[in-house]
């Protein structure tokens, strides 16, 4: 399996200014695969280290801070023997152990010559209760579920892969409807790596959905595991009431429908918890179109997505005939399903700030606004080939951006004020908006 994060660690390794490497995502998207990866194929050595119910390193790092005795301690532990420039050490689990987390800022200060890579699936909930974290001592990378186009590469299809990261619009056009099967698949599959490792090695539906039954069940029992037990309920209340709000034509979070006379206070907490361990993002509303958009938030008008469009599927227990197939019962939910996978892509894919905009009576909305070079784009989501993006017009008649998106299952089009981009290019959407304004 290729994740394209991969070139974002080989960057890291050559860089001057290089510091203790922090990858963050949610459990089971892959990060210990990652680190592994990288480690065996650029590294002479790689040291593996899992702080996970582990008594050793626990004393190891309680004792105090002399690298020398630390990396004796990680030599030991490894079996391998660390050494400057050639060896990967990897910490995973990290969050397990606070003083771990607090000695990556000793190996910045005192021991750059170290790789140092580590990883923790509730790393954003532990920084938040207070963990002595090495602020400015370390570097980040995010690590999402499989884009659609790490997706196609899972399962073979490097060449249409190659169509779309040059932006060939002929060829696209002409296996547009090859494309269009692949996401519906990937709709119902997401890009959580077990369920897309399932399906390349046997081709089963019916047992990726398991799979993700599995890890929807895996994610509640850390909600018991981990979360302070008076916000449990109000997490698992949050969680599951998702598939709910994103169904609704107006998307925007409603407590009410979480649980009757409920007010944003009580859920606060169980919401940033949620936020923290990466399982759902957060899109708060913008009520104007000026720069930069991330002034003018509206932190109480927001909508919820989760982590992953196959996650969606599988808790909204969408059946893969239904899915690929098309059905009227399915109609109404299908929005909700693009617009999950176009937000997802976006995190997946770009580094963008995501946004979206309604107008303050209510009566227009935009599903995504974000700024790419010194314009902010506003995104209109389509599930099919219904084009109407009355919206949209009124958004750009109001403000006049000057790049202005359309995502459809229609082919690419260039208009004189509108770009049509097919669903399954818009992880392309920096570069064709670019084209766009060329």
């Amino acid at each position: 399996m290729y994740r394209q994060k991969i070139e974002e660690l080989k960057k890291w390794k050559e860089s001057t200014t290089r510091k203790p490497l922090i990858i963050r995502g949610a459990r089971q998207v892959g990060k210990t695969w990652l680190m592994k990866e990288f480690g065996e194929k650029f590294y002479e050595r790689c040291a593996y280290i899992n702080f996970d119910d582990n008594t050793r390193m626990a004393k190891l790092f309680e004792e105090d801070f002399d690298l020398e005795k630390i990396l004796q301690g990680l030599k030991i532990e490894s079996g391998v023997n660390i050494e400057p420039e050639n060896t990967l050490i990897i910490l995973d689990e990290i969050q397990e152990n606070p003083k771990a987390l607090k000695a990556l800022k000793y190996f910045c200060e005192n021991a750059n010559e170290y790789h140092v890579i580590s990883a923790g699936s509730l790393l954003g909930v532990a920084i938040h209760e207070g963990t002595s974290f090495p602020v400015g001592k370390v570097n980040f990378l995010e690590l999402t579920p499989l884009s659609f186009f790490e997706f196609l590469k899972a399962i073979g299809e490097n060449n249409l892969l190659n169509i779309l990261e040059k932006n060939d619009f002929d060829m696209i056009n002409i296996f547009n409807t090859k494309l269009k099967d692949y996401l519906k698949l990937y709709y119902y599959i997401g890009g959580m790596p077990e369920a897309v490792d399932s399906y390349v090695n046997h081709k089963d539906l019916i047992e990726v959905r398991k799979i993700q039954q599995t890890l929807l069940e895996a994610y509640e029992r850390d909600f018991s595991k981990h979360a302070p037990n008076n916000i449990v309920p109000r997490i698992r209340q949050l969680w599951n009431n998702i598939p709910t709000q994103l169904a609704k034509e107006n998307k925007k979070f409603i407590y009410g429908l979480v649980k009757k006379g409920a007010r944003a206070r009580e859920y606060e907490t169980a919401l940033s918890w949620l936020i923290d361990c990466g399982l759902v993002y957060q899109v708060n509303r913008v009520n104007n179109s000026k720069v930069p958009l991330s002034a003018y938030q509206d932190f109480n008008a927001f909508k919820l997505y989760l982590l992953d469009v196959g996650l969606l599927s599988a808790m909204a227990k969408i059946d893969a005939k239904t899915l690929l197939e098309g059905n009227e019962i399915f109609e109404e939910f299908k929005g909700s399903l693009t617009e999950q996978y176009v937000l997802c892509q976006l995190k997946q894919c770009t580094e963008l700030e995501v946004f979206y905009w309604s107008s303050d009576t209510g009566t227009a909305e935009v599903d995504f606004i974000t700024q790419i070079g010194k314009d902010n784009v506003p995104i209109e989501v389509k599930a099919s080939e219904n084009l109407q993006a009355k919206s949209l017009k009124s958004f750009v008649e109001k403000y006049n951006t000057r790049t202005n998106v359309r995502t459809s299952m229609s082919d690419y089009k260039k208009q004189e004020w509108l770009i049509n981009i097919p669903l399954y290019d818009i992880g392309n959407i920096e570069k064709i908006a670019q084209l766009g304004t060329g």
